[in-house]
């Protein structure tokens, strides 16, 4: 089985094409965060990287998923790592695509991110929250990649998930921003946990990103020396314009690592 936490601001969407391409030989489940996605907003739930793995784990737990691969990326990177932490002794293997835990190897898209968390002002908040906006979230789709790879992004990720946003997401989404901050606190567990339990990694990269570049790919090998590492001609949202090359190297990769369950 393969476990699919989605990224910002996206949901389990941006594994749509993923899915059926593997399908032939694994189970795969991508579920949509609440308050993400079709998934509801509900008043009472911890909108904090502790409450979305605090779903994860009762959501495996409710499917009696017992061991798993995970694809991790963007922030569900961090959702999963935290997960396979608490729940060691289920994780099979990782494949990682663009989900920064490297505090020192963070983009300079981080910059503005950064003088917000060393000034936390009400005009900083302010100024995160002019980024959760149909254009704001067209840029963090298009990021840096090269205009001839921008035009492989459908319009239809940042037009469809700005349509589902409620000025209570809107909210959400500004508070799991400003929260990153108390998410680098477990950046060294993130790493710990992959230099004491080595799962086999399988990393997918698209250095043409400006949070998470080249180096932040890189870093991973300083914890999982044996991981394999491939860098694709691609961006953050390495699914819509590497497809391919992603699928058949998690085909292969799987094959060798996580038995097939079809």
């Amino acid at each position: 089985m393969v476990l699919l936490p989605h990224g910002y601001p996206c949901s389990s969407y941006e594994f749509r094409e993923f899915m059926p391409a593997l399908a032939d030989r694994w189970r795969l489940i991508a579920p949509d965060f609440p308050g993400c996605g079709y998934s509801d907003t509900p008043q009472d739930f911890a909108y904090d990287f502790d409450g979305y793995t605090d779903f994860l784990d009762r959501f495996t737990e409710r499917l009696d998923v017992r061991g798993f691969a995970m694809y991790l990326h963007d922030f569900g990177s961090q959702i999963g790592l935290r997960l396979a932490i608490r729940r060691p002794e289920r994780i099979a293997a990782l494949i990682i695509q663009n989900g920064d835990i490297y505090e020192d190897a963070l983009g300079p898209k981080y910059e503005p991110l950064k003088e917000f968390w060393r000034n936390p002002t009400p005009k900083g908040r302010a100024q995160l929250a002019e980024a959760v906006t149909e254009d704001g979230f067209k840029d963090e789709y298009l990021n840096d990649v090269r205009d001839e790879l921008a035009e492989r992004i459908p319009p239809d990720l940042w037009k469809l998930h700005w349509s589902l946003m409620t000025p209570q997401r809107r909210d959400i989404a500004v508070g799991v921003i400003a929260g990153l901050k108390e998410n680098l606190a477990w950046f060294p567990k993130y790493q710990a946990y992959l230099h004491e339990h080595r799962p086999p990694t399988l990393i997918v990269w698209g250095p043409q990103d400006g949070y998470m570049p080249e180096g932040s790919a890189r870093a991973y090998l300083r914890d999982l020396p044996d991981a394999e590492l491939h860098l694709l001609d691609g961006g953050h949202w390495a699914l819509e314009t590497n497809l391919d090359e992603i699928v058949a190297l998690a085909r292969g990769f799987l094959g060798r690592v996580h038995n097939s369950d079809r």
